[in-house]
């Protein structure tokens, strides 16, 4: 039996595109086309005008992008925002734009249509930058007034059978049929990998999802994948399985609190371990995440703080009167806020948010204040699909992470509203007693995975000069 290694394996062209050839396992066949189908407004475009760009400027290979619908100047302002100089690359004959302009009232009237004109056009500019790649853009603009289905066919297969012939790696654009893939559902059967673009309201959110549709001749994410247009352009998220195969370490961390140290054999918390830090209104949740954030930022280290409810500036306002001046570590670059409303949009987006924050700013801790939020932007499995990626995302980053969890009133109190709590390392609950006409806030370990640690309730108080906690009893 022969060995998996040694069986030939299908070229593939990356694409170049953050994420996409990850989905793709390297990229799109080598010399053969792909087709991008979607609704309006789904990124089919920009996808293949990246493909081009992108190939062209990074990876050594010229292309040729043929549009229909747009001209070259509006093509070149529409991506300009993108940092993607498409009239430089032109010059410097790395890739070659067409617009071609199709007349459909003389095909209806004349009835006659054929490829050769579009394969002489095609043949000149790959030949004028010697092209590797070819984006068509789109089919609907080229077959929109074919009314014989035979011939539609036929010159489907034309086009693609030509572009084989050519050895060129090709992007071909479809608009999205009533219940069908594509316009004519032909396209998605004579394409070797189909690629399909979603752009839907859920909620009143906005959210973009990929998937592979069909790749012949090898495996692939066959997963919806969040996607996101920003100003570098699409980015997809490879989230379809993250294994459970990340590092893990016995360093200890502080949590900024000696005496919630001392309840954690004296050393904190482990270095990138997930800890949860639950409780009503209240309860200090958000100061036990300064806290952390705080003396990890004397350690040196970069902290990432995504906040749910309240701006940078409260945040600031609010830890300096208890102690913890985290406006002077944001003056030195160690602490980075993301202060925005979980409904900004959806579950998806801000999945895709937070792997950028980390791949820009490179934390080794983060604080996610509160993550209950979420659960206005999807049922309570979609939230928690979500978190769950979170977590498996920053712990194969080696990140330590506070997440803050608001328990409402009159519910369970070892109860995870998000229901990730299995997911944690360390679990810190935070609760109100009253007694004798006092308000006292207590603090009790619930779990602390790997380490031995107090099982006692304490209390604590929020001070000018931080959380105090009272000690062993």
């Amino acid at each position: 039996m022969p060995n998996r290694n040694s069986l030939p394996k299908l070229k593939k062209c990356p694409t170049g595109i953050a994420g996409l050839d990850d989905v793709l396992n390297g990229g799109i066949p080598r010399g053969r086309p792909t087709l991008v189908c979607g609704g309006a407004g789904s990124g089919k475009t920009l996808l293949a005008i990246e493909f081009i760009v992108r190939g062209a400027r990074d990876l050594g290979e010229p292309g040729v992008f043929m549009c229909f619908e747009e001209t070259e100047q509006e093509l070149a302002a529409n991506v300009a925002s993108l940092g993607f100089d498409i009239a430089a690359l032109s010059r410097d004959k790395l890739i070659a734009i067409d617009h071609v302009h199709v007349e459909r009232s003389e095909i209806v009237d004349t009835g006659e249509y054929d490829l050769d004109g579009l394969f002489v056009r095609l043949n000149a500019m790959i030949s004028s930058v010697g092209a590797k790649r070819v984006a068509i853009d789109s089919l609907e603009a080229l077959f929109a007034s074919l009314p014989n289905e035979a011939i539609l066919r036929a010159e489907l297969r034309r086009l693609f059978r030509w572009l084989k012939e050519r050895g060129v790696t090709a992007v071909i654009t479809g608009e999205q049929g009533r219940a069908t893939l594509t316009r004519h559902g032909l396209e998605e059967y004579i394409s070797d990998c189909v690629i399909f673009l979603d752009h839907r309201v859920i909620n009143q959110v906005a959210t973009r999802r990929l998937r592979v549709v069909k790749y012949r001749g090898t495996s692939h994410g066959t997963s919806e994948y969040p996607t996101m247009i920003d100003e570098r352009g699409l980015s997809v998220l490879p989230i379809s399985s993250l294994g459970l195969d990340y590092p893990v370490t016995n360093e200890r961390v502080s949590t900024g609190i000696a005496e919630m140290d001392r309840m954690l054999e004296g050393e904190g918390y482990f270095r990138g371990s997930s800890v949860l830090v639950s409780g009503t209104a209240g309860t200090g949740k958000s100061t036990f995440a300064a806290a952390f954030v705080d003396a990890a930022c004397r350690r040196g280290e970069r902290c990432l703080y995504l906040a749910f409810e309240e701006s940078a500036a409260q945040i600031m306002r609010n830890m300096a009167s208890v102690g913890y001046g985290l406006e002077k570590w944001v003056k030195k670059g160690l602490l980075r806020f993301h202060a925005v409303r979980s409904t900004l949009y959806g579950l998806e987006q801000h999945l895709v948010t937070i792997h950028k924050l980390v791949e820009d700013f490179h934390p080794q801790v983060m604080t996610l204040d509160p993550i209950t939020n979420f659960r206005t932007m999807g049922d309570q499995a979609e939230v928690k699909a979500m978190l769950t990626r979170v977590i498996d995302y920053i712990k194969q980053k080696g990140l330590t992470a506070v997440f803050a969890n608001l328990t409402p009133g009159g519910s369970s109190a070892e109860q995870s509203e998000s229901e990730v709590s299995s997911l944690m390392d360390t679990w810190l609950l935070l609760r109100n007693a009253e007694a004798d006409g006092d308000r006292k806030r207590l603090v009790h370990i619930l779990k602390s995975r790997g380490m031995a640690h107090s099982s006692q309730v304490r209390s604590f108080e929020l001070t000018s000069k931080g959380i105090k906690i009272a000690g062993s009893h």
